[in-house]
């Protein structure tokens, strides 16, 4: 089993280079499916994820170039089937993606239901609803199957924002006959650039980004070139571990206006943030000052950074409330921050954190992938040494992760326990 050697105590200093985004990626590669012909992709992240979804296409006759770490060409002119049902679908929740993309390219699709991280329940009721308002029967057991004589346009209201049931219908809506509108849309950053990844390949879709979202079908699309937007995510994470080892980090390749409730938050908590065209400066405060926080889908704090803001909060002076507002069971992580001596109390969905001088080197685990990331940007503040098992999860959604810290002066290796 790898893991992470973590010595606590440097201060991270120096400039890092974020990736493309994860969660555009795993969804642009499975709507590549719709498209008749070559597309490049470029700034594709080189992590488990982006393989798991490559090598399910593949699996199912789409021919993949990869170019180098960050490049591919991909055709899936070959792929001539409509089922998705191998063991490696259930690795990943973004697999769901897959049922749009075959059912607007065959009428039909047939997909295991997907794994992933395991923080709460994620229901798929929308993107059933969504399906079957667009004449799709479906029927959900172990795999999520659906068929359409026709796709027909409609209005879909959806009950509660989601970003996968937004972007599974836009993607299914492409090739769909008419105007389908998704309203009370989500509005992150990477649905946009799904969108903007389609249009470029001939699909027109109006709205992403806001609450409603048209898409008018299109007979076809071509194959061209797109280069995916960077990670905000990533960029979150290494904004939080300047913060909480006191350093000095500029992070590169980064769209400022996509960090704006992150950054807030950081300067209220005493961190100095310069901001520039494509990149963020963040030097980290004497003391980590106390606040609130809730997450809320965008443009509110991203549930993904909660358990990274929760790290910095263990050590700031002072008590800070933590609501968790997308998921129900994302503290999991907590008791292995306790194992390090960080003092938190879970009611619910609520997390009450009384600051504390320090944390302590430990023996802990990456219980999904932002949690693998806050243990190890905790670890980075703490004294000692910690060992973080269970890796897997963070090289799930981080590319070249300790190499970057290393270079920024982490202590941190990969080691085989």
């Amino acid at each position: 089993m790898e893991a992470f050697r973590i010595k606590g105590g440097n201060k991270l200093q120096g400039t890092v280079h974020i990736s493309g985004a994860k969660n555009a990626a795993v969804a642009i590669i499975p709507a590549s499916i719709l498209i008749d012909g070559t597309c490049r992709i470029e700034n594709l992240p080189n992590i488990q994820d982006v393989n798991y979804i490559l090598e399910i296409l593949q699996k199912m006759g789409s021919v993949v170039n990869r170019i180098d770490d960050n490049t591919i060409e991909i055709n899936n002119t070959g792929i001539n089937t409509y089922k998705a049902t191998d063991e490696i679908v259930q690795r990943m929740r973004a697999s769901y993606y897959l049922v749009g993309a075959l059912l607007g390219r065959f009428k039909r699709a047939e997909v295991c239901l997907p794994g992933g991280c395991n923080f709460g329940e994620r229901p798929i009721d929308l993107h059933v609803k969504g399906f079957q308002m667009m004449g799709a029967e479906v029927n959900v057991s172990d795999t999520f199957e659906a068929h359409a004589q026709r796709l027909i346009g409609t209005s879909i209201y959806l009950d509660q924002v989601s970003v996968g049931a937004t972007m599974n219908i836009m993607i299914g809506a492409v090739l769909a006959e008419g105007v389908t509108t998704i309203e009370n849309a989500a509005k992150e950053p990477h649905i946009v650039d799904v969108a903007n990844f389609l249009n470029s390949m001939g699909a027109d879709i109006k709205g992403a980004g806001t609450d409603t979202i048209k898409i008018r079908g299109v007979s076809g699309l071509h194959g061209g070139t797109y280069s995916l937007i960077p990670d905000q995510i990533e960029v979150g994470t290494f904004m939080m571990a300047a913060v909480i080892t006191g350093g000095d980090v500029t992070v590169e390749n980064v769209i400022p206006k996509h960090m704006e409730a992150i950054v807030a938050k950081l300067i209220e908590m005493g961190a100095q943030v310069i901001e520039n065209d494509e990149s963020i400066r963040v030097i980290g405060p004497e003391y980590i000052k106390h606040t609130n926080v809730k997450t809320m889908p965008y443009p509110g704090f991203p549930t993904d950074l909660q358990p990274l803001i929760v790290s910095l909060l263990t050590v700031g002076v002072g008590t800070s409330i933590v609501n968790e507002n997308v998921w129900e069971n994302r503290f999991q992580y907590v008791d292995e921050l306790r194992k390090m001596g960080a003092n938190i109390i879970v009611t619910g969905r609520t997390a009450v954190i009384q600051g504390v001088p320090g944390l302590d080197g430990s023996k802990v685990r990456a219980t999904d992938l932002r949690a693998g990331a806050a243990m190890v940007i905790s670890s980075l503040a703490a004294k000692g040494e910690t060992i973080v098992y269970d890796i897997k999860y963070i090289d799930r959604g981080y590319e070249f992760f300790e190499d970057k810290l290393k270079s920024l002066g982490a202590d941190i290796q990969r080691v085989n326990i």
